[in-house]
């Protein structure tokens, strides 16, 4: 019987499991790294961290499952969406990946718009408007404020692409993460050559396109020597990390929407047709499943917020060795709070925002604060803000039409039972659990599975291997409470846009 690894490539570490043929977890690792934030609002790595992190787990959640290296029959690889890394003609990095939640290119946004001939000539190519945290300004920003870096550039590759090349020799990325670069004709599922051409960029700049269950190389005999593989294991295409986490939610027919609180917060929905926000509000992309697409919303800021609060304000909470008792003890503490926070509220843009605001300027803040209100309040608060912002996301999606007749909640966040009910009474609509918690690394992994022949589509793969297992329901009282409180939120956020930005010009 052969094995199949997943290996997700996050912001904060790589995880990396191992399944059977029949989907079931045999082994899994963890290993975290840390990102660099030069100036307010940058945030870079360094590939060579997501490699050394790659072997690492590899190694060990093979020598941890007890099978033999030629069981492990494909590789999955999924990763953090639109980082860039630049390579010379070497190979070697010209400086630290520009990751996701960056937000220095707002000028290159406009450039680009510009030069495509508007905001909705540059949505008819691509299908999304020039966002900071995608892959396209930040080649601009290198073009204009690293010349010479740029002139060096031979590849532009994605953070799962680099290590894939490490791999396999070979320059490949799937649809699902080309998508989020803004250079692709998602209609098409390849690259843009009309908004190439305007951009000024050579296409041998980019990786050759395939569908995400794809075989695109073996392993290299160096880098099966570094995994402890053989060169008989294949890679497939993979997929970006929201693509991924949502065929490892089943998340492959239309009418299911997987909600994902991890370190931003994602609303993701399948769709069997191209179907494109005309504010670009929400992002249109290639889905992981053959000829499919979906539709997405993307708070920038969403586990990431109450993480942020634990490590700066809450280092005296529980085991300073064990942070896991500190968000046991302060979801208590919120869970004792009425929903809505007694009238605190949360503004959850750390980074700036994306969905629905496209603001990089955006700035968190605590609105509404009391004598009344004690660190309870506070966290469920965040809890809150960030369920509204997500909400944000659900409301364009049904208001375009989109079915939804079921919410999976996966992430972080799906593991709190407080969040957990929080979305169904935030949303209105009862949240689903599902027997597999692992998420993209799980997703690829039945990618993985699909591409060596275990099974025919990825659609059958998620049948065979993904449940339902748990159900919460909306409770009357508080879904009324946040009814009332989201068109506050809304308008909160109306009444700071202007105040953000000024603010934002005092750290220029």
């Amino acid at each position: 019987m052969g094995c199949f690894l997943g290996i997700d490539i996050g912001t904060s570490g790589t995880k990396t499991l191992l399944i059977d043929e029949a989907g079931k977890i045999l082994a899994e690792a963890t290993a975290t790294y840390g990102t660099s934030h030069p100036k307010p609002l940058w945030s870079e790595q360094d590939p060579q961290l997501w490699w050394d992190a790659t072997v690492a787990t590899v190694r060990k959640t093979v020598r941890a499952a007890k099978v033999k290296p030629a069981d492990v029959r494909a590789i999955g690889l999924s990763g953090q969406m639109h980082g860039s890394v630049f390579l010379d003609k070497n190979d070697q990095v010209l400086r630290p990946a520009l990751l996701w939640n960056d937000q220095r290119t707002a000028a290159e946004c406009d450039e680009i718009e510009r030069l495509a001939g508007g905001r909705s000539e540059l949505i008819r190519m691509v299908a999304n408007p020039a966002l900071t945290g995608f892959t396209a300004p930040k080649i601009l920003w290198l073009r204009n404020r690293e010349p010479k870096k740029f002139d060096k550039t031979r590849k532009i590759l994605l953070p799962k692409d680099d290590v894939r090349r490490r791999m396999t020799g070979d320059y490949v990325t799937d649809v699902s993460d080309a998508s989020g670069m803004l250079l692709l004709d998602v209609a098409r599922r390849d690259w843009s050559t009309e908004l190439l051409g305007k951009l000024g960029l050579d296409r041998d700049l980019f990786a050759r396109c395939c569908e995400s269950e794809e075989v695109t190389g073996n392993l290299t005999a160096a880098a099966a020597k570094e995994l402890g593989l053989t060169t008989d294991c294949v890679v497939v295409g993979g997929a970006g990390d929201c693509a991924a986490n949502a065929l490892g939610t089943g998340v492959v027919r239309s009418g299911v929407l997987s909600t994902s609180i991890g370190t931003s917060g994602i609303m993701f929905v399948h769709s069997d047709e191209v179907q494109i926000d005309p504010q670009g509000r929400l992002h249109t992309f290639c889905h992981a499943v053959r000829g499919k697409w979906h539709m997405m919303g993307v708070s920038l800021t969403g586990g990431g917020a109450l993480e942020w609060f634990v490590r700066n304000f809450c280092a005296e909470v529980g085991n300073p060795k064990d942070r896991g008792t500190a968000y046991k003890i302060l979801n208590a503490e919120a869970d004792a709070v009425p929903p809505g926070s007694e009238g605190l509220f949360f503004l959850p843009y750390l980074a700036g925002e994306r969905t629905p605001h496209a603001d990089p300027d955006a700035r968190g803040s605590l609105v509404g604060l009391t004598l009344k209100h004690g660190r309870g309040h506070v966290v469920r608060a965040i809890m809150e803000g960030v369920t509204f912002a997500m909400r944000d996301s659900l409301e364009i999606i049904q208001g375009m039409g989109v079915p939804v007749k079921q919410i999976r909640a996966s992430g972080g966040g799906s593991r709190s039972p407080l969040w957990r009910q929080m979305q169904a009474d935030v949303f209105g609509q009862a949240a689903v659990t599902i027997n597999a918690e692992q998420g993209p690394a799980y997703g690829v992994a039945l990618l993985a599975a699909v591409g060596a022949g275990a099974y025919r589509s990825i659609e059958e793969a998620c049948d065979a291997t993904i449940k339902v297992v748990d159900k919460t329901p909306t409770r009357k009282k508080a879904k009324e409470a946040y009814d009332r409180a989201f068109p506050e939120f809304q308008q909160l956020y109306r009444s700071l846009a202007a105040d953000f930005k000024r603010i934002s010009a005092l750290t220029d």
